[in-house]
C-alpha cells in the first residue's frame, strides 16, 4: 500500500475524529451559558431580529452577561441594528475568534462580521450552514454568560433544526404580528418546537398597533389580539405586545438604542415588561 493510499484511507477516520473533538468542544462551551434562548418566527418581516437584538441589550443593561449569536446566515442584520462595524478579532493564545463587544458585558457574533463586503450574498446549502453554526460555538472565544440569545432566520429549516440538535436545552421565543397570515406560521413553529422537544417560553406580539400622533388613538394596522389568542390556544404565555413606533424604526436604521432610556414611550414600557417576564421565567 502506498503512503498516498494510506493517507486517503485514513481521511474519513481523521474527519470523524475532528468532528468528535468539535462536538466535545461545543458541549464544554455550552456549559458556560446558563440560559440558551432561540428567537424565531414563522415568517419573515415580523421584527424577529429587532426583538432578539433588543432583548440581548435589555438583559445586558440589567447587569447580566449576554452573548448574542446571529445565525441568520442569509440575511444577517444584528450588527446594523446595533451599529457595530468592523470584523471579529482573533486570540493569539487560543487561535479562536473574539466576538465583537457591544457593552462590557455583551458579546455579538454574526456572519456579517466575517464578510469583507457587507452586501455579499451567502449562497450556502444545508451542510455548510450546519458547519458554520457549530463553528460559531466551538471556534469563538465566548465569555461565560447568563444568556446566549440566538437570532434565527424565519421558518423551520436547517438553522433552527441545527440549534435544536446542537444545543438541546435551548428554549424558544416566538415573534409574530397579530395578523392571521403570520399566526398560521407561528402555529407551525410551535409544532416544530414540540417535535424537537424544545420548550417555548412564550410569544411576543410585535407591531400590535400604531398610536396616532394627532389624536392619540391606536390604529390596529395588523388586526388585534392575534398573539394573545394564539398563545392562549397553545397553552403558552404571551410575554408582551410591542406597538409600532416610528422612532424605533429610525433608531434601528441608525444602529442606536437611545429609546431604552425613554420611559415615557409606550414601546419602552412594553419592552421592559417583556425583559422582566423573561428574567422571571429563566430564574
Amino acid at each position: 500500500m502506498s503512503q498516498q493510499q494510506g493517507t486517503a484511507d485514513q481521511g474519513p477516520q481523521s474527519r470523524e475524529a475532528m468532528m468528535k473533538a468539535q462536538d466535545e468542544e461545543i458541549r464544554k462551551k455550552l456549559e458556560e451559558f446558563k440560559n440558551k434562548l432561540l428567537v424565531m418566527s414563522g415568517k419573515g418581516g415580523v421584527g424577529k431580529s429587532t426583538v432578539a437584538a433588543y432583548l440581548a441589550v435589555g438583559l445586558a443593561k440589567k447587569g447580566f452577561q449576554v452573548g448574542l449569536m446571529d445565525v441568520d446566515l442569509h440575511g444577517p442584520s444584528i450588527p446594523r441594528l446595533l451599529g457595530l462595524k468592523g470584523n471579529i478579532g482573533s486570540s493569539p493564545e487560543s487561535k479562536k475568534g473574539i466576538p465583537m463587544s457591544y457593552l462590557p458585558n455583551m458579546q455579538v457574533m454574526s456572519i456579517e462580521s466575517l464578510l469583507g463586503d457587507k452586501d455579499t450574498a451567502t449562497i450556502w446549502r444545508g451542510p455548510l450552514k450546519i458547519g458554520v453554526i457549530k463553528q460559531f460555538i466551538s471556534d469563538i472565544e465566548w465569555s461565560n454568560s447568563d444568556y446566549l440569545i440566538i437570532d434565527c432566520p424565519p421558518g423551520t429549516g436547517d438553522e433552527p433544526l441545527t440549534i435544536a440538535q446542537v444545543i438541546p436545552d435551548t428554549k424558544a421565543i416566538i415573534v409574530t404580528t397579530p395578523q392571521e397570515i403570520s399566526l398560521a406560521d407561528v402555529r407551525k413553529s410551535i409544532n416544530f418546537c414540540k417535535q424537537v422537544n424544545m420548550r417555548v417560553l412564550g410569544l411576543i406580539e410585535n407591531m400590535s398597533g400604531l398610536r396616532c400622533p394627532h389624536c392619540g388613538k391606536t390604529i390596529d394596522l395588523f388586526k388585534t389580539d392575534g398573539g394573545m389568542l394564539t398563545a392562549k390556544r397553545a397553552g403558552l404565555p404571551l410575554l408582551g405586545s410591542l406597538p409600532l413606533e416610528p422612532e424605533i424604526v429610525l433608531e434601528g436604521d441608525n444602529g442606536t438604542v437611545a429609546w431604552m432610556d425613554r420611559d415615557d414611550m409606550p414601546y419602552t414600557k412594553s419592552f421592559n415588561g417583556i425583559v422582566e417576564r423573561l428574567i422571571d421565567l429563566t430564574k
